[in-house]
């Protein structure tokens, strides 16, 4: 059983990908206004909002749990609008030595299409993959998207 692992979903969203691009990118500390069940508060502890080497603090509900986590920006693709963050500190690193999400929105007309990438290496072969992670983020997703559809 390997340790290292990958997993990737796709949502079709119904609001604007832009918006939910800017959401991600330059406005995370309002996802907890849009998803309130899922996330409690985000906060920049180092750097701006929307860039690169900036380090964001997240409390979030997982698995019924109030739990944190510390990530870091590694990448921004402003041209095909992804993000990709390191989560360098937290809860998750209880389980996993390293944890990386990727959010990619491509934008075509009406059809906006999400797609959430967990990379990740477990610390051993009984950690789960991170499948409930994963549904956390797809939840928070639809949200967002909720939020700004009504």
């Amino acid at each position: 059983m390997s340790l290292h692992g990958k997993l990737v979903s796709e949502i079709e969203i119904k609001c604007d990908g832009d918006i939910f691009y800017e959401v991600y990118r330059h406005r995370p500390h309002h996802i907890s206004t849009m998803s309130p069940n899922n996330i409690q508060n985000v906060d920049v502890h180092e750097g701006e909002w929307g860039t690169v080497d900036s380090v964001i603090f997240w409390n979030f509900i997982h698995d019924g749990k109030e739990v944190v986590a510390k990530e870091k920006v590694e990448e921004i693709d402003e041209e095909n609008k992804l993000i990709k963050k390191k989560i360098i500190e937290g809860d998750i690193l209880e389980y996993y030595k390293s944890f990386y999400i990727t959010v990619h929105v491509e934008t075509k007309g009406e059809n906006n299409l999400v797609t959430l990438i967990i990379e990740y290496e477990k610390k051993n072969a009984n950690v789960p993959d991170p499948h409930t992670f994963m549904e956390l983020i797809l939840n928070v997703t639809k949200d967002i998207e909720n939020y700004h559809i009504k």
